[in-house]
C-alpha cells in the first residue's frame, strides 16, 4: 500500500518492544531448555485453582461475555471495597489507557505527559490517537521530579501518567506524594497513576492510592491481572476512576472486548487468597536472593517496590543480555528506554534466580 494513503504522523510510526519469547530463544540458539526473567510475569505462573475453571468453562468459548461484564465488575468492587460504578474492565489495563486518551484528549489540540523513561504504551497510544506527548526526565537516582513534570504541563495537558511501582526501576513514591501531585496539576488534567507492580510494594499501604483516590477528583489508578494474578496471557486489566468518568469509557469501549474465559479467570484469581500469598512472598524473597547475588558480581542494583530489578553491570551490558540468551536465560536490555548501561530481570523462583545468578557470574567473570 502506498503510504500516502496513511497518516502523516504515523508514517514514522515506532512499535511498542516486546521481549523475546521462550521459543524465539530455544530456535536461535538450540537449546532446550530456557528461564525467561524478561517480562515481569508471575514467578509461580498461573493459579492451579484458576486454570481448573479456565478448563471447566472451556466450553463456553464460543459465547460473547455479557456487555461490560458486570459480574466481574462486582467481584472486582467487593476485592477492592470501592464501588462497581468506579470500574471499567478492558483487554489488559493497555486497552484502559487508550480509552482514557481517546476520551478525554483532543487531537492535534490537547497533550499528554509523563515522565522519561516510562512505560512506552503512553506514548504508542497518544501518538496513534494524534495527541501530543511530552516527557520530563525522572531524576538521576530514578525518583520523580514532581516540579519537572510540572513544568511541562499547560492549559492543554489533559492526561499525567505517572507509573508507581515505575518501569523499569522500580521506584515507587509514597501514596501521599502523588496525592499532593493530584492537587497540583491544571484543573482541567487527570492524573493516570499505573498501579501494574503495585501489589510488590512493602508496605502496601504506603504506596497504594487505592483508599486515596475518592480525595481527589482528577484520579484514575490502573491495575492489571498480569503480574500477581499470573494472567499475562489472558489480557484482562481494569481501571478505578469517578463513576461519571467510568460511564463515558463504558459507552465508547468494545463490548466485547474481555473475552469471557478471561472474565471467569479473573474472578477465580482475585478470591485464590493462597496463591496471592504465595506469589507476593517468593517476590520479597526472590528479590533478596538476586539483589545479594548480583550485588556479590559487581552489579549496581537500584531499590525496586515491584517484581523487577535494573542492574547496572560491571561489564558491557549488550554484551551480558547476550552472553545470557546463549545460556537459555532471558532477560530485558534497556536500550528502548535509553538505558543502555543497565538490564532489567524480573523476580523468578528460586530455582530461576539461582540458575539465573550463577550464569550472570559466568560471563560477568569471563568464564
Amino acid at each position: 500500500m502506498s503510504n500516502t494513503r496513511i497518516r502523516p504522523d504515523i508514517r514514522d510510526f515506532e512499535p511498542y518492544v516486546a521481549g523475546r519469547s521462550i521459543d524465539e530463544i530455544k530456535a536461535a540458539y538450540q537449546l532446550t531448555s530456557v528461564i525467561k526473567l524478561a517480562s515481569n510475569e508471575n514467578p509461580l505462573g498461573t493459579s492451579p485453582v484458576v486454570q481448573d475453571v479456565i478448563c471447566k468453562n472451556a466450553s463456553l468459548a464460543f459465547r460473547y461475555a455479557q456487555a461490560g461484564n458486570p459480574v466481574l465488575r462486582k467481584a472486582l468492587a467487593e476485592h477492592l471495597g470501592i464501588a462497581d460504578t468506579c470500574i471499567v474492565c478492558g483487554n489488559g489495563s493497555d486497552e484502559i489507557i487508550d480509552l482514557l486518551i481517546r476520551v478525554m484528549a483532543r487531537p492535534g489540540v490537547d497533550n499528554v505527559v509523563a515522565f522519561d523513561p516510562c512505560f512506552s504504551m503512553y506514548k504508542v497510544q497518544s501518538k496513534l490517537c494524534g495527541v501530543a506527548f511530552r516527557q520530563a526526565p525522572l531524576n538521576r537516582d530514578f525518583s520523580f521530579s514532581w516540579d519537572g513534570l510540572l513544568q511541562i504541563m499547560d492549559e492543554r495537558t489533559r492526561i499525567v501518567f505517572v507509573t508507581n511501582p515505575d518501569n523499569p526501576s522500580g521506584y515507587a513514591a509514597p501514596a501521599s506524594e502523588i496525592l499532593d501531585l493530584a492537587r497540583r496539576i491544571p484543573e482541567q488534567a487527570t492524573l493516570v497513576v499505573d498501579e501494574a507492580y503495585i501489589d510488590f510494594s512493602d508496605p502496601l499501604e504506603t504506596y497504594s492510592m487505592l483508599r486515596l483516590f475518592e480525595n481527589a477528583s482528577n484520579i484514575v489508578l490502573l491495575r492489571t491481572f498480569s503480574k500477581l494474578f499470573g494472567l499475562a496471557g489472558l489480557r484482562l486489566g481494569y481501571g478505578i476512576m469517578p463513576p461519571d468518568l467510568a460511564d463515558y469509557l463504558m459507552r465508547t469501549r468494545p463490548p466485547f472486548s474481555v473475552n469471557i474465559l478471561a472474565e471467569k479467570a479473573g474472578i477465580a484469581a482475585i478470591n485464590d487468597t493462597p496463591f496471592i500469598e504465595a506469589t507476593r512472598t517468593t517476590v520479597l524473597k526472590g528479590k533478596e536472593q538476586l539483589v545479594r547475588g548480583m550485588e556479590a558480581c559487581g552489579c549496581k542494583v537500584y531499590p525496586s517496590q515491584a517484581n523487577f530489578l535494573l542492574v547496572k553491570p560491571p561489564v558491557d551490558p549488550a554484551r551480558v543480555c547476550d552472553a545470557l540468551l546463549r545460556k537459555g536465560i532471558i532477560v530485558r536490555p534497556l536500550g528502548s528506554y535509553g538505558l543502555d548501561d543497565c538490564f532489567r530481570v524480573s523476580v523468578g523462583n528460586a530455582e530461576e534466580n539461582e540458575r539465573f545468578l550463577h550464569a550472570l557470574g559466568e560471563v560477568v567473570h569471563g568464564s
